[in-house]
């Protein structure tokens, strides 16, 4: 981070008041409601509509905080068909406040059909940080840092799970090598858990639960580790899985014949050669010829 030199302003929360976007993005607590800011207070007092996702969840920050603000209901089921009059009431003038349940708006939220349609009718925007589940559980897991990857929810079936954790393993294979961070609901973590030990192989992770909340958890370990200690108990609150990046190893071709050898005795070339290329981190191309070759020789 640059730190402050002379031709950089200090911006005191008067100046930052003194702005009066269209829309602000305001971040709340992702648990502890201590964690809410004075400007994100600030920002939630002076708009003329709240959009958030739960009237009530919304309405029990406002009085803690001692607010009271006309509270207006946008989630992923009506977002679309409300852009329209909400771009033409802050061209008349009027300032929205956009906030999620809990966290950072648009982070696995709702929002960003909003924001974009902001942006193309060139109106104001700004935003407050503040609580971040995926930074925060980053921050603890003792996982490289950077760079990371940040993918939301992975899907709730084990099929298209797989499928799309494949892709990631694709994209590390071209060259991708990040810490990847996932939301997971409490009922599919072991699930979720032993479908990214099958295809990512077993990788240092950590489970992050509940942050700033009383029973805020932080398990760390490898991913099948995790799995057996969350299959015969699901875990209770907001979870945060956090994996570490692919390893560095590259099989040696001694591996790779090995492996081929051991899979062709049970399977077909095409599945051997996928399970193979899988498992060893190698494109499926170089995988399936080395297949056929061994089939060859063997044969």
């Amino acid at each position: 981070m640059r730190g402050v030199t002379s031709e950089t302003p200090i911006q005191t929360a008067e100046s930052v008041a003194d702005r009066q976007p269209a829309l602000v993005l305001v971040s709340t607590p992702i648990g502890n409601l201590g964690d809410m800011t004075p400007r994100a207070v600030a920002a939630l007092r002076d708009a003329d509509t709240i959009l958030c996702e739960d009237t009530r969840v919304t309405g029990i920050l406002l009085a803690v905080h001692g607010l009271s603000a006309r509270l207006q209901p946008l989630h992923d089921h009506n977002e679309q068909d409300r852009i329209a009059p909400l771009i033409e009431a802050m061209r008349a003038g009027r300032r929205f406040a956009l906030v999620s349940d809990a966290g950072a708006p648009l982070i696995a939220d709702p929002g960003y059909r909003l924001v974009r349609a902001a942006i193309e009718a060139k109106l104001d925007i700004s935003a407050i940080p503040g609580p971040n589940a995926a930074v925060m559980a980053l921050a603890l897991s003792g996982l490289p840092p950077h760079p990371f990857l940040f993918g939301g929810f992975l899907p709730p079936r084990s099929a298209a799970r797989r499928s799309a954790l494949q892709r990631l393993a694709d994209a590390e294979r071209a060259g991708l090598n990040a810490t990847l961070i996932f939301y997971e609901a409490p009922h599919r973590l072991a699930a979720s858990l032993a479908d990214c030990a099958a295809v990512l192989g077993d990788r240092p992770a950590a489970v992050a639960r509940e942050l700033t909340k009383r029973f805020e958890e932080v398990r760390r370990g490898g991913l099948a580790e995790l799995t057996a200690n969350y299959r015969d108990v699901a875990p209770r609150g907001e979870i945060t899985l956090v994996i570490g990046p692919a390893p560095d190893h590259v099989a040696s071709d001694e591996d790779l014949d090995r492996a081929l050898t051991e899979a062709l005795d049970t399977m077909s070339i095409k599945d051997a050669a996928a399970e193979v290329a899988r498992r060893l981190g190698l494109p499926r191309k170089q995988v399936y010829a080395r297949a056929l070759s061994l089939r060859a020789t063997s044969g």
